[in-house]
C-alpha cells in the first residue's frame, strides 16, 4: 500500500514537472511573439496624426479582442485532437506578422501588428485546455498564470537588450526575438499534446470537462448570471489596468537610470511569490473553501492596490518598490481568475463545460475596454501624464473591485448552500420513494 501511494505521488510530481513546465514555457514564448515591441518608445513617430506607440498598441489589442470574441466559440468547442494544429498555426502566423512589421513602412506595418494580435488571441485558452480538470490543476494553472507576470518583464528586457546592446532596430527587434521563440514554442506545444488524459480520480475531484455549444453557453451563463456579471465587470477593470501597466510602463517610469533587466528582476520576484501562494491551494480538497479563500486573496490585493495608489505621496516609496507592490497586488487579483478560480468554480458546482469559455469571456470584455480607453485618448487628443493616470486608475479599480468581489463571494457562498440543500432534498425524495 505504501509503495502504491509512493508511486502515485511520484507520478503526480512528474506530471507537474512535465505539464507545468510546458505550460509555463509555452505562454512565456507566446509573450516573446507578442510583447517585445512594448520596450520600444517609437519617439517622434505618428500614425495618421496619432501617437505611433499608442496606435500600434491599440491596433494589436483590437486584433486580440476580435480573436477573444471568436475564441468564446472556438475554445469552448475546440476538440482535443485539433488543439495542437491550432496552436502551431497561430504561432507561425504571429511570427510572419512580426516579419511584416519589420519589412513594411510605418504607414502599413501597423496592420501587421493587428494580424499578430489576431493570431495569438486564443493561445491562452488552448494552452489551458491541455491542463484543466486535473487534481493538480491548481499548480499547473499557477505555473501557466505566473508565466504572464514573468514573461512581461522578460520580453521588455530582451527588447531593450536587443536594441541597446545588439543595435537591432526597434522595428525588426520583435521579429528577431520571435524567430528564436517560435521553434521552442512548437516543441512546448508538442509536449502538451503528449500529456496523459485526466484520470478517474481527476474527474471525481474536478468534474469531467466537455465542449460547450452556443445553447450550453447561454444556459450556463443564465444559471450563474449574478455571480458571473460581477466577476466579468471586475475583471474588465483589472485587465484594462494590467494592459496600461504592461504596454506603457516605459512611459510610466523613467528608465534612463535603470538597468535593462529591472523589469525582469521585479517580475521574477512577483512570480515566485504568486506561485508559492497559488500552489498552497492544492491542499484544499473542498472546492467551496478554495473559492472563498481565493476571493479573500483577491480582495486583499485590491485593497492594497488602492491604499498604495491613494497614499503614494505620503508613503514616499521608491519607483522600484512602488512597481513591486502594484505589480504584486494587481497580478494576485488578475491571475486568480485567469488560473485557478474557474477551474474550482466548475468543480464546485459540477458544471458541464470548460474553463476556456469563462476565460475567453473575461478577456474579450477586458480587452474591449482597453481598446476603448486608448482610442478615446487619441480621438480627444488628451495629453497624459502616465504615472499619475496609472495611480488614479489603480486607486479607483481597487476600490470598485473590492466591492464587486465581496458581493460575488457572498453570492457564491449562498449559491453553494442552496445547491447543497437542493441536493439533500432530492436525496430525501429518492429515499422516501424506496421506503414506500
Amino acid at each position: 500500500m505504501k509503495q502504491l501511494i509512493k508511486n502515485r505521488n511520484l507520478s503526480e510530481v512528474l506530471l507537474i514537472l512535465w505539464a507545468g513546465g510546458a505550460a509555463l514555457l509555452s505562454y512565456s514564448l507566446v509573450y516573446a511573439l507578442r510583447k517585445p515591441y512594448t520596450a520600444a518608445s517609437f519617439e517622434g513617430l505618428e500614425f495618421f496624426g496619432s501617437d505611433y506607440k499608442v496606435a500600434v498598441t491599440t491596433i494589436q489589442i483590437l486584433g486580440y479582442v476580435i480573436a477573444k470574441f471568436f475564441g468564446i466559440k472556438i475554445i469552448s468547442e475546440l476538440k482535443k485532437e485539433n488543439r495542437f494544429r491550432f496552436f502551431v498555426g497561430s504561432a507561425v502566423l504571429a511570427e510572419a506578422a512580426l516579419v511584416g512589421f519589420g519589412l513594411l513602412d510605418t504607414h502599413w506595418n501597423v496592420i501587421a501588428m493587428f494580424v499578430n494580435g489576431l493570431s495569438l488571441g486564443c493561445m491562452w485558452g488552448v494552452i489551458f485546455s491541455f491542463i484543466e480538470g486535473r487534481k493538480v490543476t491548481d499548480i499547473l494553472a499557477s505555473l501557466l498564470g505566473v508565466s504572464m507576470v514573468f514573461s512581461s518583464g522578460v520580453a521588455k528586457s530582451f527588447g531593450l537588450f536587443a536594441m541597446n546592446e545588439m543595435h537591432i532596430s526597434q522595428f525588426w527587434m520583435p521579429a528577431v526575438i520571435g524567430g528564436f521563440a517560435l521553434p521552442l514554442l512548437v516543441l512546448m506545444g508538442y509536449m502538451l499534446k503528449r500529456l496523459p488524459q485526466p484520470t478517474a480520480e481527476d474527474i471525481a475531484l474536478r468534474n469531467e470537462r466537455v465542449t460547450l455549444d452556443s445553447k450550453g453557453r447561454k444556459v450556463l451563463f443564465l444559471k450563474y448570471a449574478p455571480i458571473l456579471t460581477l466577476l466579468f465587470i471586475g475583471n474588465f477593470m483589472l485587465l484594462v489596468l494590467r494592459d496600461i501597466k504592461e504596454d506603457f510602463l516605459v512611459y510610466i517610469l523613467d528608465m534612463s537610470n535603470q538597468s535593462s533587466w529591472m523589469f525582469a528582476r521585479i517580475d521574477t520576484i512577483v512570480t515566485l511569490i504568486i506561485l508559492g501562494i497559488f500552489a498552497l491551494f492544492i491542499f484544499f480538497r473542498s472546492n467551496i473553501r478554495a473559492l472563498l479563500w481565493l476571493m479573500t486573496l483577491v480582495i486583499a490585493g485590491c485593497l492594497t492596490m488602492t491604499y498604495v495608489s491613494y497614499h503614494y505621496d505620503t508613503l514616499d516609496l521608491s519607483p522600484v518598490m512602488w512597481l513591486f507592490i502594484e505589480s504584486l497586488s494587481l497580478y494576485i487579483a488578475y491571475l486568480t481568475f485567469q488560473t485557478v478560480f474557474f477551474d474550482r468554480f466548475i468543480a464546485c458546482f459540477r458544471i458541464k463545460g470548460n474553463v476556456g469559455f469563462f476565460i475567453a469571456m473575461i478577456d474579450f470584455i477586458g480587452y474591449l475596454g482597453t481598446v476603448t480607453l486608448l482610442s478615446t485618448k487619441e480621438l480627444l487628443n488628451i495629453e497624459v501624464e502616465w504615472f499619475a493616470l496609472f495611480n488614479h486608475i489603480a486607486c479607483g479599480v481597487g476600490a470598485l473591485c473590492t466591492v464587486l468581489f465581496t458581493v460575488a463571494g457572498i453570492l457564491i457562498y449562498r449559491k453553494y448552500n442552496a445547491t447543497l440543500e437542493a441536493k439533500k432534498a432530492d436525496e430525501m425524495c429518492v429515499n422516501a420513494q424506496y421506503s414506500m
